[in-house]
């Protein structure tokens, strides 16, 4: 018995001696094998990792001009471990901050996730060529201070601010996206513009440099020799499409004014001009200043953040005529002869859409050249109550299909962030509002002259211009035309058809043309050149109407068209129409007559922002 209880003894303590063992041989695999922890802290000891930032692509305009380059900046990174003996004061009177934002700045650093002592730490970034000579003549008394060399932005030119982009720095968001192989805290990326869309193609492959450190700490030069250094690879260059001469020309014209400017190439769908007013100068959001002036544009009561060529929605009114005599052709609604009365507007029963006073009858092309209102409200109405659609609501999707393959109501797929869609409402939207089948042409009958529910961005309304301009296709507008060792995504070669026969297009070619030679665009026409053109007046609720013009030149074989909106400013023979006709002279000819240079002046001095 006894023999047997010493033997269940020594098993138990032999097996305990064994599980002993075996959690030691596990726990020192879990630390030499699958823990990474330990030797990384060992590593930052040892080694520190210097990231290496790539030189960002340069950005250059369609005929080659520099627009965005690159200059150096230094930010001031930290090892806290090292800064026992650091002398505070000295260090926040060289680089310019007060002890309270130095003690400020350390807390957040200690309470920074993946925070270590022994790593370097983002202190103050982007400083300029200028401060860093300050300082680096004082580095040898700040004990934990290192410099790490970056690159900020710098422009050859005050204008194109929106289009081009900033660069900031990234979002918490940015680093914690389970997508992200690239981003730490503290790194630089687009934050808006080109430089958001094309980020990844400009930003380039970060590199490393592997540096010794002592037992104390301190860097000793590169790990033996520099060989496990990998280097950094620069982002590509862009050449966009825009001319920056056009664009610089259409920012003057627009100062001290609401409103924007897109003009197309409408055979390559490539952005000529991208003009947002009010705007500012893209240098005023680069380095240590970016976040002071940006809380500036950012209050600014006339927004010149907001991209209003892209984002801003407007009644297109006028101009939307020419995409409903294009639809009510192929609906076989109307033809070039079929001519409608007008008795200073349509009537209707108790409804009235007035028109200013013109000639009666008019036919198509008359109805363009004098923008009919009668004209377009029983051209909607002999469609959508045609009894050849089973009932309304066909016959209004099928008005819908037609205007959606003209480019309204969708993005288009620019390449610029934040692109507004637009509006076109389907029958579902009256159904809801006024009952099933209880409504009908003349319910909606503002939609006819481009009101009511309808809303459009100015790019939606030049790609119209340029769907005109082919005769019935489109290609997606695009801000870059070409890419350093690359290409450009394809949907911005293929032609968009629209669902409109080509034939439909001549007699809206033909009444835009004559809106220029006797119609509202008359002052604006250009000598020697034939230009199509088409008004419009969106109504306003908040104030007065929008200016709107909407036109390409030449009429054959057109090489530019524009949308010009003017906010608030009232007819659109008044001010869109001359500015239109300034873009496009200078493109086509390079230069402005002398018969048009009071007109230039006329706009260019010309204050039309809110007195309040």
């Amino acid at each position: 018995m006894l023999n047997d209880q010493y033997q269940n003894r020594k098993n138990v303590i032999g097996g305990l001696a064994i599980l002993v063992v075996l959690i030691y041989i596990l726990r020192l695999i879990n630390l030499q094998i699958v823990d990474d922890s330990y030797r990384d802290k060992a590593d930052s000891n040892a080694f520190w990792k210097k990231t290496q930032f790539p030189t960002r692509g340069l950005i250059r305009d369609r005929n080659g001009k520099l627009l965005v380059y690159n200059k150096p900046a230094y930010d001031i990174m930290v090892v806290t471990k090292e800064m026992a003996d650091l002398d505070t004061l000295d260090f926040c009177r060289t680089v310019g901050i007060t002890k309270e934002v130095f003690d400020k700045r350390m807390r957040e650093i200690r309470r920074k996730r993946g925070y270590s002592p022994y790593t370097p730490q983002s202190f103050i970034p982007q400083l300029s060529s200028m401060e860093y000579a300050v300082l680096q003549e004082k580095m040898f008394r700040f004990p934990g201070i290192y410099i790490q060399k970056r690159t900020l932005r710098e422009y050859n030119y005050p204008n194109a601010a929106l289009l081009l982009g900033s660069i900031g720095e990234v979002s918490k968001a940015v680093v914690d996206a389970p997508d992200n192989d690239f981003y730490v805290p503290g790194d630089f990326a687009g934050q808006n513009g080109v430089e958001l869309t094309y980020e990844k193609v400009l930003r380039g492959e970060k590199g490393v440099e592997i540096l010794l450190r002592d037992a104390h700490g301190r860097i000793k030069g590169s790990y033996n020799n520099g060989e496990y250094d990998v280097p950094s690879k620069p982002g590509k260059n862009l050449m966009l499409s825009i001319d920056i001469d056009l664009q610089a020309y259409g920012e003057k014209l627009m100062q001290n004014k609401k409103g924007s400017i897109v003009a197309i190439d409408p055979s390559t769908g490539e952005i000529l001009a991208l003009v947002s007013s009010p705007t500012y100068d893209p240098s005023l959001l680069v380095g240590r200043q970016r976040t002071k002036n940006y809380a500036k544009l950012v209050s600014d009561p006339l927004k010149p953040l907001f991209d209003r060529p892209m984002m801003a929605r407007y009644p297109p009114g006028s101009t939307f005529k020419t995409a409903n005599a294009l639809v009510f052709q192929q609906e076989n609604i109307i033809n070039r002869n079929t001519a409608y009365g007008c008795s200073h507007g349509f009537h209707a029963g108790s409804l009235t859409v007035g028109c200013h006073g013109h000639a009666s009858p008019l036919n198509l092309v008359q109805s363009i050249q004098h923008s009919c209102n009668a004209y377009y409200c029983s051209g909607f109405r002999a469609m959508i109550d045609n009894r050849k659609y089973k009932k309304v609501s066909d016959a209004f999707e099928v008005w819908k299909s037609h205007i959606v393959s003209l480019g309204f109501g969708y993005k288009l797929g620019a390449d610029v962030p934040n692109e507004n869609r637009g509006y076109i409402p389907n029958a579902a939207v009256f159904d809801k509002t006024y009952g099933k089948d209880r409504w009908k042409a003349l319910t909606v009958i503002s939609l006819s002259i481009g009101q009511g529910e309808i809303l459009a961005t100015p790019l939606q309304i030049a790609n119209l211009g340029a769907v005109i301009a082919n005769r019935g296709y489109y290609i997606t507008p695009h801000l870059v035309k070409g890419i350093e060792d690359g290409q450009i995504d394809t949907s911005f070669i293929q032609k968009k058809v629209s669902s409109i026969d080509p034939k439909y297009f001549e007699p809206v070619v033909e009444g835009m043309h004559m809106v220029m030679t006797g119609g509202t665009g008359y002052y604006a026409r250009i000598d020697s050149i034939e230009v199509c053109g088409k008004t419009g007046t969106a109504q306003n609720p908040h104030g007065a109407d929008h200016s709107l013009f909407m036109s390409f030149a030449p009429m054959d074989n057109p090489k530019i068209a524009i949308c010009v909106v003017v906010e608030n400013s009232g007819f659109g023979a008044t001010w869109a129409a001359p500015i239109a006709s300034l873009m496009m002279e200078k493109y086509l000819k390079g230069y402005i007559p002398k018969r048009k240079k009071a007109v230039e002046e006329r706009m260019f001095n010309a204050n039309l922002l809110p007195k309040n």
